[in-house]
């Protein structure tokens, strides 16, 4: 079996090429978008239908849902199959969604629920993996100085999303503004729900949408469009940036905090900020060197298991991340991981594993063999393949 694949540079895509070809799948690579970030969806699509016509694959394959290569797929007839890592992904609104030739792998169940409706045949749901044998690479050539140089009482990884929150930069009346920070608040005390999108009132959808000149506006998009955008891309944005800092200024103050991230922490004056480190080498050594690692799932990611969760399990470490309601599906909390509802559970279990040593690290081997022997990417792909040829 050949198939393409529609790459864009995503941290994910060469494990999936890898768990491809350990089915002796052939991978064929169109990499315009990965050199070429201006790539237009008609350059996109040119790039992919003369691909097609050359040498058809079994299916084009991509991360994230692309219209442009839906459309094509359909024109010619060839599956397109895609799997989502991310939330929001406005493109998912594009009517391209309805085509009959689209195998799309969605892995929030709540955003399944949400787009399934709209394709019922063509839309499934699944859960992410691990790069178990790459991390397992990383961690077992670790070195005492690595233990060392990474070893951290309380670690986080990732973007504070400062720099990435639109929400800023929009000019909003302050009654807007008020609404919004009342309804941020009220969110942040709540774990396992969104309150945001159904909260929001047609006035405030249409300030917000308005004020951003790059609001996405695609040419086919289905109803309901705003209102999901500006509660997951905007405000669901902006309470992962102030919950990130809230909650890393408060657990500075009672432990050591490590923070390893690319985004301004001039906010965070206690925190040991260590800058970025490289996904695939670096990564891996902090969680497994971390005697807790921290997961702070950003809300647009309702019901779902962050990319975050499965590698932090997959390099052995020990990880303590907010509740998601699927965490249940795959984990034992208390076993193979450990959950918190609220900064006061999160900081009585801090102080707990902080002193429990042996518990600790048991939950850290339980839970990498459980990511090791049920969620890998070969694993994972397997349950895809079982779906498409159904």
């Amino acid at each position: 079996m050949e198939i393409l694949f529609y790459r864009y540079n995503n941290i994910c895509e060469p494990a999936i090429i890898g768990a491809f070809e350990h089915f002796g799948i052939t991978v064929h690579t169109e990499e315009r978008e990965m050199h070429d970030k201006q790539t237009t969806p008609r350059q996109c699509a040119e790039a992919v239908s003369s691909r097609i016509l050359k040498n058809p694959p079994a299916f084009v394959f991509s991360i994230n849902f692309f219209p442009a290569i839906s459309y094509t797929c359909e024109k010619l007839k060839v599956p397109y199959v895609c799997w989502t890592v991310d939330s929001p992904v406005p493109e998912l609104f594009s009517n391209a969604l309805r085509n009959s030739y689209n195998r799309v792998f969605l892995f929030d169940r709540a955003q399944y629920e949400y787009f399934s409706p709209v394709n019922p045949a063509c839309i499934h749901y699944l859960p992410l993996a691990a790069d178990v044998k790459c991390f397992e690479r990383a961690v077992l050539s670790m070195t005492e100085a690595d233990y060392a140089a990474y070893g951290a009482e309380v670690s986080f990884v990732g973007s504070l999303y400062t720099e990435k929150c639109r929400y800023d930069g929009l000019s909003l009346s302050d009654r807007t503004r008020g609404f919004v920070d009342g309804l941020m608040e009220a969110q942040l005390t709540v774990y396992g729900a969104n309150l945001i999108e159904s909260s929001l009132t047609d006035a405030v959808i249409r300030e917000i949408a308005d004020a951003d000149p790059n609001f996405y506006r695609g040419e086919d998009l289905r109803e309901g469009a705003d209102r999901y955008l500006v509660a997951h891309q905007y405000i669901g944005m902006k309470l992962a940036a102030v919950e990130r800092e809230r909650t890393l200024a408060r657990l500075s103050e009672h432990f050591p905090v490590t923070l390893y991230t690319r985004s301004d922490t001039s906010a965070l004056p206690r925190v040991d900020c260590r800058g970025g480190v490289r996904t695939l080498t670096e990564m891996p050594r902090v969680f497994q060197a971390s005697r807790i690692n921290l997961n702070m799932t950003m809300r647009p990611i309702e019901t779902g298991l962050s990319q975050r969760i499965w590698d932090v399990l997959a390099c052995g470490g020990f990880l303590l991340t907010n509740y998601q309601a699927e965490i249940p599906d795959y984990f034992e909390i208390g076993r193979d991981l450990e959950t918190y509802e609220s900064m006061a559970e999160l900081e009585e279990k801090i102080q707990y594993y902080l002193t429990h040593e042996d518990e600790r690290m048991e939950i850290a081997i339980r839970g990498y063999e459980k990511v090791a022997a049920h969620h890998t990417y070969e694993i994972r792909l397997a349950q895809m393949i079982r779906i498409l040829t159904q």
